[in-house]
């Protein structure tokens, strides 16, 4: 089944419902039919519908009086009205009192079982919602999605190994949990893991910084120090963004990978570096060692296992659980339970490329639940960038006066009719709007 995903069509044509059962049930969903509102009200009670497609002319009551009943009984359940008459007024109308969709017969089984899967994309984006926590046995790291799930593959395989390690992807993406997971799933767990930020070391301190000093070693060295080789003896060591390495440091990190031993600044005494290697970057660096920026020779030893990381505009759900676990997390700190976002606010940031990651995310989180004091964040509280994310998609063999006609109703549906903030988006001003309600067939 599709996620278990319960639907009941209620249409007064025992043809149409029989269409709509075939094509349903070719996708994969539990399937009920009713051909009057009145023989689907007591179903809608006795089962735990998700979705209503309902026919929007019936005899006695209608597909909006049937849209009426679920918006005050069953506010859980989605709706989706079809009809035969297709009218701009009435696809208005469906909207304002909560039909999620709207399709016009003849329809295509394509183009319902697309219809259908938006709406239950965004059920299911409630329910993740609504029980997002950690899943198990995923080293602690959020996320469920197929890229992740190769990420967890990677991690398990890479913990089992002594081998140095290579984890790739943009900033923000949680290159450093990746590490810690590796490392506190290996058998190094119980020794130090030890994180080195190979851009904050000043060019001339590099060699103390990885390997240490000993008293009296330059001007100013008052005292011994160990450095991070040291510190991190048995455990691992975690060189974030290597990329950005001058080329002195990829030296001196490339000999001491080569032969296990290093020097203290001003010491003679050889040390043994019984340390693994966790290297991340958000270059490329493949096309680094083409440019001749990066030794090939350090490349091919620190990338014995790779660990991509996706960006998280390509990680599906994992976005909402994501924004659940900080709503929650940032909810507790500030000892007040999380708020609930509107559709239109899960649609926009669903919707939103998170060209920071997810470090963008657990900031904007943050900011959220410290800023709204409401119970409902709504897409206005949102930075004006992320506002107005409307569903790309659609038929190619509309007219061009068919895909206007819709993305104004987008518009209005967004807005909640708001015609003045409609025609902002639209880039028209309110009487160009009005005008074009009115030649759509709705002036309301």
């Amino acid at each position: 089944m599709s996620n278990h995903i319960k639907i009941l069509a209620v249409d007064d044509s025992a043809n149409t419902l029989e269409v709509l059962k075939r094509n349903l049930q070719s996708g994969g969903y539990e399937v009920y039919t009713c051909q009057s509102v009145a023989e689907a009200l007591p179903l809608l009670d006795e089962l735990s519908i998700d979705l209503v497609i309902t026919d929007f002319r019936m005899p006695q009551a209608t597909g909006l009086d049937l849209i009426k009943h679920v918006r005050d009984n069953h506010q859980a359940t989605e709706i989706m009205m079809i009809t035969g008459y297709p009218s701009i007024p009435g696809a208005v109308k469906a909207i304002k009192d909560g039909a999620g969709e709207y399709l016009a017969k003849p329809f295509t089984a394509d183009e319902l079982l697309t219809a259908v899967q938006r709406i239950v994309d965004r059920l299911l984006r409630r329910r993740i919602l609504s029980t997002g926590d950690t899943p198990p046995d995923n080293f602690g790291i959020i996320g469920n999605s197929p890229e992740m799930k190769r990420v967890f593959r990677r991690i398990s395989q890479a913990a089992k190994s002594d081998a140095n390690v290579l984890i790739s992807g943009n900033s923000g993406t949680g290159k450093e949990l990746v590490a810690r997971a590796v490392h506190y799933n290996s058998d190094r767990r119980s020794a130090p893991f030890v994180p080195v930020n190979c851009t904050a070391i000043p060019e001339g301190l590099v060699e103390s910084e990885l390997f240490g000093h000993v008293k009296g070693a330059f001007t100013g060295a008052k005292d011994g120090r160990a450095g991070f080789f040291e510190i991190a003896h048995g455990g691992s060591i975690f060189l974030d963004e290597i990329g950005d390495a001058s080329p002195n440091m990829q030296a001196k990190i490339l000999r001491v990978i080569q032969s296990k031993e290093f020097c203290k600044v001003g010491s003679s005494k050889v040390l043994t570096a019984d340390t693994r290697i966790l290297a991340a970057t958000h270059e490329n660096l493949k096309q680094l060692v083409e440019e001749g920026s990066f030794r090939e020779d350090l490349y091919y030893r620190i990338n014995i296992i790779d660990i991509p990381v996706p960006p998280l505009r390509e990680r599906g759900d994992d976005i909402l659980a994501l924004i659940n676990h900080f709503l929650k997390k940032f909810s507790k700190a500030m000892r007040r339970n999380p708020p609930v976002l509107s559709d239109e606010t899960l649609n926009a940031l669903r919707n939103h490329p998170w060209p920071g990651n997810v470090r963008e995310m657990e900031n904007l989180i943050h900011r959220l639940a410290v800023i709204v004091d409401r119970d409902i964040i709504e897409v206005t509280d949102l930075p004006e960038d992320m506002r107005f994310s409307l569903p790309a998609g659609g038929r190619i063999d509309r007219s061009l006066e068919e895909v206007e006609a819709e993305h104004i109703l987008n518009v209005l549906a967004m807005t909640r009719d708001n015609k003045t903030r409609a025609a902002e988006i639209l880039g028209i001003n309110r009487k160009t709007l009005r005008e074009k309600l009115k030649r759509m067939g709705s002036d309301s």
